[in-house]
C-alpha cells in the first residue's frame, strides 16, 4: 500500500517517468528519467517492531541519480540531496565524518541472504574490517546505513547483493556530503549495477579497500 500511494502521487506529478520498485513490476516510462523506490528499506525491522526503517526514493536521469530522499517517519528524519546541490538534513547542510584514527571509527554492515559461501564470504569480510575498526553496527536497514554514513553517523559501510532501491537514493547522499562510492570488488564497477557496495570517508576509504582486498585473495 505504501509503494502505491508513492506511485500515485508521483505518476501525478510526473505522469511520463519510468518507475522501478520494490514489491511492483518496473514501469517504463515515455523519458529518460526514473524514480526508483523503496517504500519500505528495513522491513525485517518493521515486522518485529524494531524502529528503523525508512522510505527510499531516487530520481535517475539519462542514468545518473540526480535526487534524492530518504525519510525515517519514526525518527521524523529526512535525508535529501541533489547532484551538485550538497545534501542535506532538514535545513542543515550534511558532512561526512572527519575522524581519521580507526579505533575512534564506526562502520556499518548488513549480512547476505545466509547460503553457505556467502556467508562464509561475509565472516571473512566481517573479521578483517573488525580488525581494522573494533565499532561496528548492523542495523538491518541499507538506505539509513548510508544517509548515517552522510550525516557523520557511521565512517564507513559495505554490503553485497544489494537491490538498486536499496542503495540509489543513499548513494548520492554520500557522494554530496563529501565521501566515496565504490564496488566492493572493481573501482571502476557501479555499485547501483553490480548490488555490491563500499561507502566511505577518504580516511576510511583505502583501509577498508585493503582489508576486503586481502580477504579476497
Amino acid at each position: 500500500r505504501a509503494e502505491q500511494n508513492i506511485l500515485s502521487v508521483l505518476k501525478e506529478a510526473r505522469p511520463d517517468f519510468g518507475f522501478v520498485m520494490e514489491e511492483s513490476k518496473t514501469i517504463e516510462g515515455k523519458v529518460d528519467s526514473r524514480f526508483i523506490i523503496d517504500p519500505l528499506d528495513g522491513t525485517t525491522n518493521f515486522l518485529h517492531g524494531l524502529p528503523h526503517w525508512a522510505i527510499s526514493i531516487a530520481l535517475e536521469e539519462k542514468g545518473e541519480i540526480t535526487h534524492a530522499l530518504i525519510f525515517d517517519p519514526i525518527k521524523d528524519e529526512m535525508f535529501t540531496a541533489e547532484k551538485g546541490k550538497g545534501a542535506f538534513i532538514r535545513r542543515g547542510r550534511l558532512r561526512v565524518s572527519g575522524r581519521t584514527d580507526p579505533l575512534a571509527c564506526v562502520i556499518s554492515t548488513g549480512a547476505p541472504r545466509p547460503t553457505k559461501e556467502k556467508k562464509e564470504r561475509f565472516l571473512r569480510e566481517y573479521t578483517a574490517i573488525l580488525n581494522l575498526c573494533p565499532v561496528l553496527r548492523r542495523n538491518g536497514a541499507a538506505a539509513l546505513d548510508l544517509a548515517y554514513v552522510a550525516a557523520g553517523r557511521f565512517d564507513g559501510f559495505w554490503e553485497r547483493d544489494l537491490k538498486p532501491w536499496d542503495i540509489a537514493a543513499g548513494i548520492l547522499l554520500v557522494k554530496e556530503s563529501g565521501g566515496y562510492i565504490r564496488d566492493l570488488d572493481k573501482n571502476s564497477a557501479d555499485p547501483l549495477v553490480t548490488g555490491n557496495i563500499l561507502a566511505a570517508t577518504e580516511p576510511m576509504l583505502a583501509p577498508m579497500q585493503k582489508a576486503l582486498k586481502a580477504v579476497a585473495e
